[in-house]
């Protein structure tokens, strides 16, 4: 029997990789992002994508896409929760309120918004049941300097994935969450000229492949339901993270 996904922040970085990696194994997956352009590239007229314009800090797209998926596919077995950004840094008084909130819009209330829909789909489901797997970042347990939103918001991440997990055991509906340093994506490529203009002759912070990320949720997303990956740390191995360095 096909397995079925949803995926946000499907058309770039690590969702598309996920994307590309679920629909090669056969899976049905709902690809959320906002550019309707992109998301056709990444379908590639496949019968088993389905493409799912949308806003995700817009409860209401949100809830169409969803019940479009389930209508399309009959039930929900996985929600990737990928969606983010990284808005420009800076020391916490050099930080504009509107990119704070343009943070916690996207990367905390948009989270919730898909979360919220994902677990009520699971919970009526027949069979009950479901994974929410939720984008943390390695920022949930290290910040990197002057990333105050982004920071904020991946530590509320973690509250989040906990609060699911409780909330779900009643319902067979597993939460964990996946935290990632350094996979060679577009936005970690623009931190990286970033910190390089910020700081001539720093040495680059060593990267990963985006592919061994896809695998890793792939992993998560293909345990049986009695067993869940509630915490999972992907990192380039040579990245400044653990200890003194």
């Amino acid at each position: 029997m096909n397995r079925n996904i949803i995926i946000t922040g499907a058309s770039s970085g690590i969702g598309r990789a996920a994307a590309e990696l679920f629909l090669s194994k056969g899976w049905n997956v709902g690809l959320i992002a906002r550019r309707a352009d992109l998301l056709k590239k990444i379908a590639g007229g496949r019968e088993n994508a389905l493409m799912l314009p949308a806003d995700i800090t817009d409860s209401w797209p949100i809830e169409v896409a969803f019940d479009r998926f389930v209508e399309q596919f009959g039930r929900l077995d996985v929600l990737f929760n990928n969606a983010g950004i990284f808005d420009p840094g800076g020391a916490i008084d050099e930080i504009a309120p509107e990119d704070w909130q343009k943070s916690v819009d996207v990367n905390l209330t948009g989270a919730f918004l898909c979360a919220r829909r994902a677990f009520s789909i699971m919970r009526g489901q027949e069979p009950q049941g479901g994974r929410i797997i939720n984008n943390g970042s390695i920022s949930a347990q290290t910040p990197r300097v002057n990333s105050a939103p982004y920071t904020a918001t991946k530590h509320a991440i973690t509250g989040l994935t906990k609060s699911i997990a409780l909330d779900g055991r009643a319902f067979d509906i597993a939460c964990g969450q996946i935290d990632i340093g350094n996979a060679g994506t577009e936005m970690v490529t623009d931190l990286a000229k970033r910190n390089a203009a910020e700081n001539p002759g720093v040495e680059p912070e060593p990267v990963m492949d985006v592919e061994h990320v896809a695998q890793a949720v792939l992993q998560m997303a293909g345990l049986p339901l009695e067993s869940n990956v509630l915490s999972m740390t992907i990192m380039a191995t040579k990245m400044k993270h653990v200890g003194r360095g």
